[in-house]
């Protein structure tokens, strides 16, 4: 099984149309199977006290500006559905309120996304899984009981899914990287475990990815120094390319686990054992 590679636009594109076609460019160039926005309505998402309260930003002085200047309306998703689809990528967005996943119903998009900090709004969840679409479901800040209850919710809706190792810090540090639960939730499970990764650099995501995922997804920036909460965590173009060329030689790397006499080994075997044979 090939791993499913997702660049995580996100809200990287500053609201701005055209940052968003050239990530999508750079998924393309080096590789990516997706790309992937986030949806909010930020009236569900965030209290008026928030949104009125001062943020320089961009976009203006409160935190109102700030969360609508990231927002891209239908008009904009319709020419990003149409680019993609001229462009032969697959896109699609986590929503993160169940406006938000009505709105982007109209997309049809072929995946859905529970993002870690919407894995416990349990209508969301249903809503979404209702939907039978395959799933990716992000587990970060989560203790095991609220996994258990996403997947039993995914499960009853006989939505296909698959979980993603996550830890919501930005950047990540890697001493707190703990790749050894994608193997405690494929134990427990029994699905499909992917790694959705905040860190800095590739190597982390190298070593998710020689444990066996089964998807990759990286936050993807044209600058890690542009505006946005998320740009340090974000992988520049020529990583992203370094870091889809390293996945797919681990992937061949990996093999089988059947010990072999190949036969590329036989002729070399042929000449250092030679003295043995006489």
């Amino acid at each position: 099984m090939t791993i499913f590679i997702t660049a995580e636009v996100g809200i990287n594109h500053n609201g701005d149309l055209g940052i968003a076609k050239q990530l999508i460019d750079i998924a393309i160039d080096a590789g990516c199977d997706a790309v992937k926005f986030q949806k909010r309505q930020i009236d569900k998402v965030y209290t008026p006290e928030f949104l009125d309260s001062l943020r320089e930003s961009p976009w203006g002085t409160t935190q109102r500006d700030q969360k609508l200047g990231l927002e891209f309306n239908k008009d904009q998703y319709e020419e990003i559905a149409s680019y993609c689809d001229t462009k032969g990528i697959s896109w699609f967005a986590s929503a993160w309120d169940l406006e938000s996943q009505y709105f982007l119903q109209q997309f049809n998009c072929s995946y859905n996304k529970i993002a870690s900090a919407m894995i416990v709004d349990e209508a969301l969840l249903t809503v979404v899984a209702k939907e039978q679409k395959h799933m990716f479901i992000s587990t970060g800040m989560c203790e095991m009981p609220i996994v258990d209850r996403a997947v039993q919710i995914f499960q009853e809706n006989l939505c296909p899914f698959e979980l993603m190792h996550t830890v919501s810090t930005y950047p990540m540090k890697d001493s707190e990287a703990n790749l050894k639960v994608i193997s405690t939730l494929k134990n427990r499970f029994n699905c499909d475990v992917g790694y959705s990764g905040h860190e800095s650099g590739l190597a982390i995501s190298y070593a998710a990815a020689a444990m066996g995922i089964s998807s990759l997804e990286r936050h993807i920036t044209l600058d890690r120094a542009m505006y946005g909460s998320d740009q340090a965590a974000s992988i520049e173009p020529a990583g992203l390319k370094n870091l889809v060329g390293g996945v797919r030689k681990i992937e061949s790397a990996i093999g089988d686990g059947q010990k072999r006499f190949l036969d590329s080994e036989k002729p070399v075997a042929a000449k250092l054992r030679e003295h043995l044979a006489a």
